[in-house]
């Protein structure tokens, strides 16, 4: 099948076409990717994902379920398909199969930007804001002495983005062009997701050693 092929058929299943949609919610989601990830940095980048998410939804009075399992499903395929541009085209006829809505798998599609399709909603845009960062935080978190999210503030961050070789696989561009569609100030926006992620520090492994009130 060619790319054009590809792509059409991309089309047809993110057109509504698919009568066997489901409601999905956090367990099932959950379920799914722990089937599909055995990784646990994968799963861990999943829920900070999904931590980040769920915050901007709060913040923008969205449905923080469809947020949440959109975070928890976007890298569900990643370890079956690590290379583009098989990730995630190659994963969605697997999710549209389970029955996942059209719009999250528009959505997870619409985070590569080699996919084809465009991200036009918030959904998309805030999945694709967070992904790059959430893991560029996680990474961030691991070089402080307390290996805590609660030692990263947003001037640690802004100085390891300009270090080219640390987390050498980080879109520094996706960063920054993640937080201009999504209409967020790129200070406001690591400072946002520093906090969504501190607070569920404990289950993405970011507690480290940090006190509950950390002084900077």
């Amino acid at each position: 099948m060619d790319e054009t092929t590809k792509t059409t058929e991309v089309t047809r299943r993110i057109s509504g076409e698919n009568t066997h949609e489901t409601p999905v919610n956090r367990d099932t989601a959950w379920c799914l990717l722990t089937e599909f990830t055995l990784s646990d940095s994968l799963r861990k980048h999943a829920l900070a994902v999904e931590a980040c998410m769920r915050a901007y939804a709060r913040k923008f009075g969205e449905d923080e379920e469809l947020y949440g399992v959109t975070a928890l499903l976007h890298d569900f395929d990643y370890e079956m398909h690590p290379e583009a541009p098989d990730h995630p085209m190659k994963g969605e006829p697997i999710l549209a199969d389970r029955g996942v809505p059209e719009e999250i798998r528009r959505a997870i599609l619409s985070h590569a930007n080699y996919s084809g399709v465009p991200r036009v909603s918030r959904l998309e845009k805030a999945l694709f804001a967070c992904d790059e960062l959430a893991g560029f935080l996680t990474a961030v978190s691991y070089v402080k002495p307390s290996r805590s999210i609660h030692e990263v503030d947003v001037p640690s961050v802004r100085k390891k983005l300009k270090d080219k070789a640390f987390a050498r696989s980080v879109s520094r561009d996706d960063i920054v062009n993640g937080a201009a569609e999504l209409g967020v100030e790129l200070d406001r926006h690591i400072e946002f997701c520093i906090g969504a992620m501190r607070a569920r520090a404990e289950e993405l492994g970011l507690l480290g050693s940090a006190p509950a009130s950390l002084e900077r």
